[in-house]
């Protein structure tokens, strides 16, 4: 079982980088592989409506200049999917939207049916909107949405504080845990519901 993660944000190691890879250790400690694909900062192309991967069946998006294909290839050997931001004005990167939109729409047959989860990462606000409209097209796709603790948020502005936010990583590490738990019973090992962590609440009153 393998689990794919986006970080949709441009800076290769920051605080986005760090909640999904907080995911990726945990799901390892449960034997589930993973792998983060890094979304950069090269242009993605938005969708432009053309159905041309609809029309010809194709099964891919026709513009193949960016990372939407490669993704959709990735995901063919995937299990789940868990989609990270940074929030910007209270949305996801507008990148990984387009990303995704054109994902899921050229390839919706690779995705339909996985478990997803999405993480937001911010200064302070802003995170329940960004959240919420990443998984919209989890919902369209039917594919089950893996919940945590609490809502998959991680604060942080400058790189590295997202490390310090304790609760938002152990709920990065019940996320995971709730993912291994969805994925090995609809692969038939039927497992108990996975032991919590003593909660770590944290106010930022400081």
């Amino acid at each position: 079982m393998k689990v794919l993660l986006i970080n949709g944000s441009a800076r290769r190691n920051g605080n986005t980088f760090i909640a999904l890879s907080e995911i990726a250790k945990q799901l390892e400690k449960n034997g589930i592989e993973s792998e983060i694909v890094q979304i950069g900062t090269k242009p993605v192309r938005g969708c432009i409506a053309c159905y041309q991967c609809k029309s010809k069946n194709l099964g891919r998006c026709v513009f193949d200049d960016d990372l939407c294909n490669r993704v959709n290839e990735k995901m063919a050997g995937c299990d789940a999917l868990v989609i990270g931001s940074p929030v910007y004005y209270g949305q996801p990167n507008g990148s990984l939207l387009a990303l995704v939109q054109r994902m899921m729409f050229s390839a919706g047959e690779l995705y339909k049916g996985k478990p997803a989860a999405s993480v937001a990462v911010c200064r302070r606000g802003g995170g329940t909107a960004a959240y919420q409209t990443m998984n919209m097209p989890f919902e369209m796709m039917n594919m089950p949405l893996v919940t945590s603790q609490y809502w998959n948020i991680v604060y942080g502005r400058d790189p590295g504080e997202a490390a310090q936010d304790t609760e938002g990583m152990q709920t990065m590490r019940t996320l995971a845990n709730n993912m291994a738990w969805m994925l090995k019973n609809t692969h038939g090992e039927n497992v108990a519901l996975p032991e919590r962590e003593e909660w770590q609440p944290m106010h930022f009153i400081r």
